[in-house]
C-alpha cells in the first residue's frame, strides 16, 4: 500500500463529504495552474455543450480543486451545481466502478475465475462459440459479443431484454479482436449476481458504496433525490425526459439496473472511489480489495484496455500527460474519471452534454475538456522533476476549438511528452 504524505492537519480541512480538502501546494501542485480548469470547463458551458459540471481533482489523499460550474439544466431555475450534492447519470462509468470493481471482490474471494468460460457460471449463456468466451473476453471487450442491442425496439420487459442479451450472436471468435461491447458488462454483471445470490444493486451498495461511504451513489435513485439529480436525454425512444432514470435505453429496458450503465452518483463520491484505489483498495480503514487485485485489472493487456479498464493512451480524455500508470473511463453522457497511481492523483469530470446541448458537436466539445483537464491537473504537479521540464501549453483544446461547428482536424501539439 502506498504511504499517504504527511501533512500538517491545519492545512486540511475537513469536507463535509468526500475526501478532506487542501490547498494544492501541500500536496506538490500549482494553485495558478490548476486555475485553468475554471477556464477549460466553462469554456464548454459557454460553447453550449452542456448546462454544468462537477469536478474533482485529488491528489496524496486530499481534494485540490472541487468545484461546480452551471447549473443542472439550462433553464435559470435549475439549481446550480454542488459537487457534493449534484447527482450525475455516470453512463459507462458504471462498467468500472460496479461491475469491474464487483468482479474483483469474488476474484479477491475465490469465486470468480478470470479464465474461466462464462458458461462455468452461467449455464443459459449458449449458442456458437459462446463456450469459449471467458470472463478475462467479457472484461476486455473481446468476447466478440456486439458493441449492443436496440433492447428497447424488442423486449416489454426487463426479463424479455435479458434474455435477448444472454442469446446474442457473437460477431467474432472470442479473443480474435477488441470490440468495445455494452453487453459483455451486461453478461459479466449476472455472473456477478449468480455467484453473490444478490442483485448487482444490492451487491455493489453492500460491498463498495456504503463501506465507503459513498451515500449518493447507486443505482434506480429515489425520486426524492430528483430536483439533485441532473437531466439528460430530452426525447428518448421512452417517450418523455429522462430525469432520475437512466438515459440509457437498453439499461433502462433491462429495468434501470445493468452491468454496462444505469449507475448514479456525484463527484465527491468518485473522489472517494478513486481515493480507494489509489490506496492499494482500502480507504478510511476499509479494504474492499486487495492491492494486487487492482493492479492486476489495471494493468494493460491490450488495445488501450486492461480489465474492464482503460489506460491512458492520450487520447479518450486522459490528456497527454498522465504516466503510463494511468487508468480510467468515460461515459456517453459526459463524465469521465482518471486515475494516476504514479502521481496519486485523480481527476473527475461529471457533465450532462446529452442534455439538449446547444453546440453542433458536444461529444468533440466534452472530449476536449476531458483532454484538457487531464493536462492541466498533470502539469500543475510542481515535485515532478519530468513534469517541470514541460512547458505550460500556450493554448489548450478548448482554445482551438478544432471543429466544434463542422469535420474534425487537430495538428499534434509540438511539445515533448511527459510520460514514461
Amino acid at each position: 500500500m502506498k504511504l499517504i504524505a504527511l501533512i500538517s492537519l491545519s492545512a486540511a480541512i475537513v469536507a463535509s463529504k468526500g475526501l478532506p480538502t487542501t490547498a494544492p501546494k501541500a500536496v506538490g501542485m500549482s494553485a495558478d495552474r490548476l486555475a485553468t480548469v475554471d477556464r477549460v470547463v466553462r469554456r464548454g458551458i459557454t460553447a453550449g455543450a452542456y448546462p454544468g459540471a462537477s469536478v474533482v481533482i485529488g491528489r496524496k489523499g486530499f481534494a485540490v480543486h472541487q468545484k461546480g460550474y452551471g447549473k443542472l439544466g439550462w433553464t435559470s431555475a435549475s439549481a446550480a451545481v454542488i459537487p457534493d450534492e449534484s447527482i450525475y447519470d455516470l453512463a459507462s462509468l458504471t462498467k468500472v466502478i460496479a461491475t469491474t470493481t464487483a468482479a474483483m471482490i469474488l476474484v479477491d474471494e475465490g469465486k470468480l475465475d478470470l479464465d474461466a468460460p462464462v458458461q462455468r457460471y452461467l449455464p443459459e449463456f449458449t449458442g456458437d462459440m459462446k463456450d469459449q468466451v471467458t470472463i478475462k473476453h467479457l472484461l476486455t471487450h473481446r468476447s466478440g459479443l456486439a458493441p449492443g442491442r436496440q433492447l428497447w425496439k424488442t423486449a416489454r420487459t426487463p426479463a424479455e431484454a435479458r434474455q435477448q442479451v444472454l442469446e446474442s450472436k457473437l460477431q467474432q471468435r472470442p479473443g480474435a479482436l477488441f470490440n468495445y461491447s455494452d453487453l459483455g458488462p451486461d453478461v459479466l454483471g449476472w455472473v456477478v449476481e449468480r455467484i453473490s445470490g444478490k442483485r448487482l444493486d444490492v451487491f455493489t451498495e453492500e460491498r463498495i458504496f456504503e463501506p465507503l461511504g459513498m451515500d449518493d451513489t447507486g443505482f434506480r435513485p429515489s425520486q426524492a433525490l430528483k430536483s439533485r439529480i441532473a437531466p439528460t436525454e430530452v426525447t428518448p425512444p421512452r417517450g418523455y425526459p429522462a430525469h432520475g432514470e437512466v438515459a440509457d435505453e437498453s439499461a433502462f429496458t433491462l429495468g434501470g439496473i445493468a452491468g454496462h450503465a444505469g449507475l448514479f452518483g456525484t463527484a465527491t463520491d468518485l473522489g472517494v472511489f478513486a481515493e480507494m484505489m489509489l490506496n492499494g483498495g482500502e480507504y478510511n480503514g476499509v479494504r474492499i480489495v486487495k492491492e494486487e487485485t487492482i493492479k492486476r485489472f489495471t494493468t494493460e493487456v491490450a488495445d488501450h484496455r486492461a480489465l474492464g479498464w482503460e489506460v491512458a493512451a492520450g487520447e479518450r480524455g486522459a490528456g497527454e500527460y498522465l504516466s503510463d500508470a494511468a487508468y480510467g473511463h468515460v461515459g456517453y453522457t459526459g463524465t469521465s474519471l482518471w486515475i494516476d497511481p504514479e502521481r496519486d492523483m485523480f481527476v473527475v469530470l461529471l457533465t450532462n452534454r446529452v442534455h439538449a446541448a446547444r453546440a453542433r458537436r458536444p461529444g468533440i466539445i466534452i472530449a476536449d475538456v476531458r483532454h484538457d483537464l487531464a493536462d492541466a491537473a498533470a502539469l500543475a504537479v510542481t515535485d515532478e522533476p519530468l513534469l517541470r521540464q514541460v512547458a505550460w501549453p500556450r493554448t489548450f483544446r478548448v482554445d482551438q476549438a478544432a471543429d466544434w461547428t463542422r469535420g474534425r482536424t487537430l495538428p499534434k501539439r509540438p511539445t515533448t511528452k511527459a510520460k514514461r
